[in-house]
């Protein structure tokens, strides 16, 4: 069933066809029948005619304007020929509807002055009989509604068909520009995500230089401290060469060289005071540490912090009043997690669903660009109970 109202769906021609069809049937009883019961000759202009208004019919939505205008050119040739109406007349109120619906603007206009004339016009050729002249005006008058309530349903079809084709547009161009502030929130943390990275590289490679100038000035004099400068050196060289591999796969454009001294980006060991200065700012933090605390890979740390800070900038946006968070670090043998919880009302469903509860769609875009650099994992929506979660998985082996 449903392939055959697709295949009439595709086909409006052929489902108009059959309803002319059905039309000039009708037509032709009736003719047949006035001719028989009457005793009055319909005309030989009365067949063409019947069959030129089931021809609107079949062909209306394939030449709304032309048919609109054969069928204005027919009620004249039965003015003209005095062929009374008949069934096949009914095509008049079908291409008015059409012409309203679908057809041009001035093909509209003439489908409704020429519905308003088509009852006048037709009561002065066919006056009623043994009635005066109030009763003809009035019979009019009352044949006038059905060719004003046609056009009325097809220019509301019009509007509203216009109206669905601006909402389908103005979807599109929403969905078109969420995507374009989708790829500029990508492009612009990984170039901050870069900047730090390489911030990170730089200072290790600072410390390399400076462990290295110390061993060539002792190398001497102090055999054993030398040996510890260039073991330094070398377990430094690794880290920096770890964030460095990272760092390449950050595409970075358009950043302006910076120049003065590198300083050491933020970590895990200043979350104390990350956490201090929000519950200072009024939102309550719970923050714990499970397991051994021990020195981590710098993009490790960075990503960690940049996670909490932003899931309480988060929290303080969109908790709401009265809101509350928590934060977990946990040290495992492989790998630190992160849990961020809170309690208020939460980001709406469609953020969170298209990447982010900023406001723009961009926090969490950008947090999973930072997991994603250090080949982790994040997962983030609702909590069952109210509010919004945030865990996160940073494991300790570079991601190749």
């Amino acid at each position: 069933m449903q392939r055959l109202y697709d295949f009439l769906r595709r086909h409006p021609t052929w489902v108009d066809g059959f309803w002319a069809f059905v039309l000039l049937g009708i037509s032709g009883i009736g003719l047949v029948a006035t001719a028989e019961g009457d005793g009055r000759d319909p005309g030989v202009v009365a067949v063409p005619v019947a069959v030129g208004l089931s021809l609107v019919v079949a062909l209306r939505r394939r030449a709304p304007e032309k048919m609109l205008v054969f069928a204005g050119v027919i009620g004249f040739v039965q003015l003209v020929f005095d062929v009374r109406t008949m069934p096949a007349n009914f095509a008049m109120l079908v291409i008015i509807y059409t012409a309203a619906a679908v057809g041009a603007k001035w093909a509209s206009r003439f489908a409704l002055v020429g519905g308003l004339c088509a009852a006048p016009l037709s009561t002065m050729r066919w006056p009623m009989e043994n009635t005066d002249a109030f009763h003809n005006v009035l019979y009019a008058t009352f044949q006038m509604v059905p060719f004003v309530l046609a056009w009325v349903l097809g220019d509301s079809i019009r509007t509203r068909r216009a109206y669905l084709a601006q909402l389908e547009e103005r979807a599109d161009r929403l969905e078109r520009e969420r995507e374009a502030q989708s790829k500029v929130a990508v492009a612009a943390e990984r170039a901050r995500i870069a900047r730090e990275l390489h911030d990170v590289v730089a200072h290790n490679v600072s410390v390399m230089v400076v462990q290295a100038d110390g061993a060539a000035y002792v190398l001497d004099a102090a055999p054993d401290q030398a040996r510890k400068a260039l073991e330094t050196i070398s377990g430094t060289g690794r880290q920096a060469l770890a964030e460095m591999r990272r760092l390449l796969g950050v595409l970075r454009t358009g950043e302006p060289e910076e120049s003065g001294e590198y300083v050491p980006q933020p970590d895990v060991e200043q979350l104390d005071e990350l956490i201090e200065q929000v519950r200072t700012a009024g939102l309550p933090v719970d923050y714990k540490v499970e397991g051994t605390p021990r020195p981590l890979p710098s993009g490790v740390e960075l990503t960690a912090y940049r996670i909490v800070q932003e899931a309480l900038t988060n929290t303080r946006k969109h908790g709401g009043e009265n809101a509350g968070a928590s934060v977990r670090l946990v040290y495992f043998d492989d790998g630190l997690g992160l849990l961020v919880e809170d309690d208020g009302k939460g980001a709406p469903h469609e953020l969170y669903e298209d990447g982010g509860a900023d406001g723009s769609g961009h926090g969490l875009i950008g947090m999973r660009e930072r997991v994603g650099m250090v080949g982790g994992t994040l997962d983030a929506g609702p909590r069952p109970g109210g509010g919004f979660r945030i865990s996160a998985l940073l494991p300790l082996k570079p991601a190749h």
